[in-house]
């Protein structure tokens, strides 16, 4: 059974984490799996949204420790290098919505890569919990980026340190995901949402994701030219034409994603 499976519904791409008998924890195979799926689907033109989620009750716990302690281990620093931040960069650099389901316990490396994606969801009986101090390692995956600008430096501190388990609905208050869906539902109602972005403007959707990893590094200044240049591309889209149109002929736009 493959560790990475991939579904296409329509113009949006499911990728579910496939090891639930190991809370499907990142082993290297499913570390590259991942890696090579989300190359794929950022390669289909047909492809205009892509859906994380996990098999079982798990959503991801992060890493999987006999491969650190095996007769044969696998180093930290291969582990960074080559399995979570090219995962975390492509999910950052995808010309399109990816959308994090998280439908059951999220750790370690498994929190920071759903804390990376543009959008995330998280069932009623999910939770995210920092876990690295508890072995003494430092929080990794961009997760000593993404979450201070997510929740603020002091809640940010206190949650990598303490390794808190955090409820999904303490996660939606403090800004770090998006929102709560019933566990019951949940993966209908996230697949519906992955549809409603797939059915938005593309182009639009990754001129803006580019906007805010520029916003991550730049000062106000360097903000708005980035803004103009990238405008300026977004205007010159067939998308634009035809919203542009349709609000003119008092209609639904048909996007292309073009």
């Amino acid at each position: 059974m493959s560790s990475i499976i991939t579904e296409i519904k329509g113009h949006i791409a499911i990728l579910r984490l496939n090891r639930p008998e190991k809370f499907n924890s990142f082993n290297r195979e499913m570390a590259l799996a991942l890696q090579k799926a989300l190359d794929e689907t950022g390669a289909d033109k047909n492809i205009r949204a892509v859906l994380i989620t996990g098999t079982g009750k798990a959503f991801c716990a992060g890493q999987d420790i006999s491969e650190l302690t095996s007769d044969n281990p696998v180093g930290i620093n291969k582990i960074l290098s080559e399995h979570y931040n090219p995962i975390v960069r492509r999910i950052r650099q995808l010309e399109k919505p990816v959308i994090a389901a998280v439908n059951g316990v999220a750790a370690g490396a498994g929190a920071n890569m759903a804390l990376c994606c543009d959008v995330v969801l998280a069932a009623s009986n999910a939770s995210f919990i920092q876990a690295f101090s508890k072995i003494g390692l430092i929080p990794d995956s961009g997760g000593t980026f993404f979450l201070p600008r997510l929740v603020g430096w002091q809640k940010a501190s206190a949650i990598m340190m303490l390794g808190d388990k955090i409820s999904p609905e303490q996660a939606e208050r403090m800004g770090m995901i998006y929102k709560v869906l019933p566990a019951d539902t949940f993966l209908e109602d996230s697949i519906n949402l992955a549809h409603e972005l797939a059915g938005l403007p593309t182009r639009g959707l990754a001129f803006t994701k580019m906007a805010l990893n520029q916003s991550m590094q730049q000062s106000w200044e360097q903000q708005l030219a980035t803004e103009d240049e990238l405008q300026q591309k977004a205007a010159n889209t067939h998308d634009y034409r035809e919203g542009i149109t349709a609000f003119l002929e008092k209609r639904p736009p048909q996007f292309k994603g073009e």
